[in-house]
């Protein structure tokens, strides 16, 4: 769901957004974003989430459906003996029809060659920046003005660099990340605030940059050829970092958060999070809905920075299963401590690309260094070609990443299960997602494309384990028949102060 979990962007500028396999997603960030200025500078956007269209909330069936579609819980007066969970699969997978299914493909393929695409595309910008000498010029322009002080002079070309890259992939950015979306119903923003917002998330992107040059460049002068397991070091504390202040600092220029309104459900998410040890005593409500139709939800935040949060796309055309779902697989993120995990997890494989860099770099600058103007790899003039090995590397170790995201979300799937006990809220939802996502995948496809569970693999698992709880739903809805049946208590007369201690008015 985001920036980690349930909800998540695929073939376009999010992942994540900060949301949810939250350290993976920054990874991206710092590699594919502040080294390649290559997806959209507001892939930092709070919301990074799944699709549902309006079409999908006046589609799908709900806790009212006609006869057929599962239950959203089960009666205690007609809970079945045995409960058939493929039958119960194919009715939610039957949910999308043929045209539904076709649309959902063709989106999620094409980021398949979007993809390739953004490989080759960031391939063809360093190789303009070093063969044409931009990259030299940048640099010697920067050291001028700096007075050959190498720190500055890193973050200086960090700013050049970005802004140059940002310009040549602009035309290519357009296409994914608006023109695309909005074929397909998934961006509601003119090309105006979107284009606004790209320029916005250009200064944190190059801000991330210069950070990173100062840090990597200062490491490969003083330690040398150790560089590359220091700068992986290195590399885990700004991801940790930029875990810690993207909530209180960066999400919030792209999106406003605001409380969630008091009722029911906001006390059903508070008492997940309290019975899960999640320190917040808030809900927040963030307004995606100006920007995409996307739903998302995310538990995020470092040392004391924890919020819960959902965007107001999941929160209007979800129902109150589905998004006590969703809640209950961002908490399993959290508590299951996914973000440290997937950090200890990529000091290896961070140290392993640099090591490719390392390599790759002395042989390709003993062949070109001096026509690029590079004098060695302590030279930020050759930082293209840093990016550009680092780039082919993490395509190359795709299946890798993707293996452990996916690992990572189907942990919090069970986990979200367990703690929601909504297996029909979590399959609906899953199912709603499919608008954007290819429901039903091979599994060499999802092995090599998805960093989340397939549609068919998440019904699958929901209703397996509604299978083996039956007795504990029949119990549960038996609970909440009798709790709706209670009359609710008369409404305080004006000036009549309530049992939690507020007065009423009918200001």
């Amino acid at each position: 769901m985001t920036s980690s979990g349930l909800t998540t962007r695929e073939g376009n500028k999010s992942d994540l957004a900060v949301r949810h396999a939250v350290a993976l997603r920054l990874l991206a960030a710092l590699f594919l974003i502040f080294t390649i200025a290559f997806s959209s500078p507001s892939a930092v956007s709070a919301d990074s989430g799944d699709p549902i269209t309006q079409a999908d909330q006046q589609e799908q069936p709900t806790a009212d459906a006609p006869a057929g579609a599962p239950p959203q819980r089960i009666s205690p007066n007609t809970a079945p003996s045995r409960f058939d969970v493929e039958a119960a699969v194919r009715e939610y997978l039957d949910r999308l029809s043929p045209q539904e299914k076709a649309r959902s493909d063709a989106y999620f393929e094409g980021g398949y060659w979007i993809q390739f695409w953004n490989v080759l595309i960031a391939l063809l910008v360093a190789w303009l920046l070093l063969r044409f000498g931009w990259s030299a010029a940048i640099r010697t322009r920067v050291e001028d003005w700096m007075k050959n002080r190498p720190n500055l002079t890193a973050a200086g070309y960090a700013v050049g660099y970005n802004l140059l890259v940002f310009v040549l992939t602009l035309p290519w950015t357009i296409y994914t990340d608006f023109w695309r979306e909005h074929n397909y119903g998934l961006a509601t923003q003119s090309f105006g605030p979107w284009f606004a917002e790209e320029l916005v998330g250009l200064g944190v992107s190059t801000v991330g940059l210069a950070i990173f040059l100062v840090v990597i460049y200062a490491l490969i002068r003083h330690a040398r050829a150790s560089w590359h397991l220091w700068g992986a070091g290195a590399s885990i504390v700004l991801l940790a970092l930029a875990l810690f202040v993207s909530p209180v600092a960066i999400e919030p220029l792209f999106n406003t958060y605001k409380p969630m309104p008091d009722g029911p459900l906001k006390q059903d998410i508070l008492s997940m999070a309290r019975a899960n040890g999640i320190p917040a005593d808030q809900v927040y409500v963030v307004d995606a809905s100006r920007q995409t139709t996307r739903i998302s939800a995310n538990v995020s935040g470092l040392f004391g920075t924890t919020r819960i949060a959902l965007n107001d796309n999941l929160l209007d055309r979800g129902t109150p299963a589905e998004i006590r779902a969703v809640m209950g697989h961002e908490m399993g993120h959290y508590v299951l401590n996914h973000a440290w995990k997937f950090l200890t997890a990529f000091v290896i494989i961070i140290a392993a690309g640099f090591t490719f860099v390392k390599w790759g770099f002395a042989r390709l600058h003993a062949r070109h260094g001096a026509a690029w103007g590079v004098r060695d790899i302590a030279d930020p003039a050759g930082f293209p070609l840093f990016a550009a090995l680092l780039t082919v590397f993490f395509f190359i170790i795709t299946p890798l990443t993707n293996t452990i995201s996916r690992s990572a979300e189907a942990e919090a799937d069970i986990f979200g299960l367990n703690a929601a006990m909504e297996p029909d809220g979590f399959a609906s939802i899953a199912m709603k997602l499919s608008d954007y996502r290819k429901i039903d995948p091979g599994p060499i496809e999802e092995f090599v494309f998805y960093d989340h569970p397939s549609g068919r693999a998440r019904v699958t698992m929901a209703m397996r384990w509604k299978a083996e709880h039956l007795k504990l739903l029949t119990a549960l809805a038996a609970a909440r028949d009798a709790a709706e049946k209670t009359e609710a208590p008369p409404l305080p007369d004006k000036g009549e102060r309530r049992s939690d201690g507020s007065v009423s008015s009918d200001e």
